[in-house]
């Protein structure tokens, strides 16, 4: 027998290390160890009561075969209503796709726009998926290394820098406001700037905005609110605390719908029907998405409170989402080391910043308090306990 063949070099992507940490905090949890939760970025909630019911219900009543590529019209229409009720922008349901969660909307819209060989900026830190996909399409991800005095955002000059130095044009860009793992958003000007800057390199646009609605003391910027140009992506996950039922939508240009739904068509048929049915209903549950939010917004208040008394004290706090990020410089070079011995010694996992930063991201931590209020100040209890004997 031959040796098999080992596969091609897109498939060599980077192991995305928060889910490595997941699965050592389920090891130490099978051999009944308690863990705090705040790797993860995922609701410690489920999908709303009203979606569930609906999804219930379309289970016993239709056969919840394929829709068609772009999803239910009923929920595109209904996310279109959504922009007019949270930013008072007019969009066609014919621009909105329903894909299976964010992930699904990357792969299309990085797929739709780029060929091998093309350059995208992406702030640093940010997503670590982003890279990986981009790297699993050939496409050259440039990160854009942000600095605290733009609280770790991306602005139109790092553009024109990055630019400069590596001598090549951009073909496109990539935001994310609320960012992760920051937390931080871009106010209208700061977008604006950003799309004007692509728009004169004659690059594509793309504002990662799957955070929305979860923000605290102002209300996150759309790019559908600058311009039609650019591709918006968004998810269920978060604000309506739907991570596992895989259901995100796009908002593309109308001259690029055909080709992303052509697109759609070949790689997913569809988003799940019966996901789709529940987000439709999710989106009418806002008493109790806005409790969800309630539960956020004290975990934010007291991680801003408990980290630095902790000794986590280098942090922007966040506009938006649910993470701390963290500078740890002073206690470590090897963020990855340092978040096992916090697993393993004080029972709490945490994000090394790697995930999010190949350069710096060793002296750096992300903090979720996505989870139940409980969990919050036993794990910062926890973290005070620790850092306290480990200074001792």
């Amino acid at each position: 027998m031959g040796t098999s063949r080992q596969g091609s070099v897109r498939g060599t992507v980077d192991p995305f290390i928060v889910m490595d940490v997941m699965a050592e905090a389920a090891r130490l949890e099978a051999e009944g160890r308690t863990i705090i939760h705040m790797e993860v970025g995922q609701p410690g909630t489920g999908a709303p009561a009203g979606a569930r019911a609906a999804a219930a219900k379309a289970m016993e009543d239709d056969a919840l075969g394929y829709t068609v590529a772009k999803g239910l019209p009923a929920l595109r229409a209904r996310i279109s209503q959504l922009y007019m009720d949270w930013y008072g922008v007019v969009v066609d349901p014919e621009r909105i796709i329903i894909t299976p969660g964010s992930s699904g909307a990357f792969v299309l819209a990085f797929t739709a726009l780029f060929d091998a060989g093309d350059r995208v900026a992406i702030g640093a830190p940010g997503y670590p998926s982003y890279r990986q996909i981009f790297k699993a399409l050939n496409v050259e991800p440039v990160d854009l290394q942000t600095r605290a005095e733009n609280r770790l955002q991306p602005v139109a000059h790092d553009i024109l820098d990055a630019a400069k130095d590596g001598g090549r044009k951009f073909d496109g860009m990539l935001v994310a406001s609320p960012a992760n793992p920051s937390g931080t958003m871009l106010d209208h000007d700061a977008m604006r700037a950003l799309i004007e800057a692509c728009a004169a390199e004659g690059a594509a646009f793309i504002s990662d905005e799957i955070y929305h609605g979860i923000e605290y003391e102002a209300k996150a910027v759309t790019a559908l609110e600058i311009s039609d140009d650019a591709w918006v992506i968004n998810s269920f996950s978060k604000y309506f605390s739907m991570t596992g039922w895989r259901v995100g939508w796009m908002v593309v240009p109308q001259d690029q719908v055909r080709r992303v739904e052509r697109l759609a068509q070949n790689m997913f048929i569809c988003a799940p029907h019966v996901a789709q049915v529940a987000a439709l209903a999710a989106m009418d549950c806002d008493e109790e998405l806005q409790a969800n939010m309630d539960v956020y917004r004290e975990n934010r208040r007291l991680m801003l409170e408990g980290l630095p008394k902790a000794g986590f004290d280098k942090i922007a706090p966040p506009d938006g989402a649910f993470y701390v990020y963290a500078d740890v410089s002073e206690y470590t070079d090897d963020s990855r080391a340092f978040a096992s011995e916090i697993l393993n010694e004080a029972g709490v996992a945490v994000t090394p910043g790697l995930d999010f930063d190949p350069v710096r991201g060793a002296t750096t931590l992300r903090f979720s308090y996505a989870r139940g209020t409980a969990d919050i100040i036993e794990g910062l209890a926890r973290l005070t306990a620790f850092m306290s004997a480990r200074a001792g």
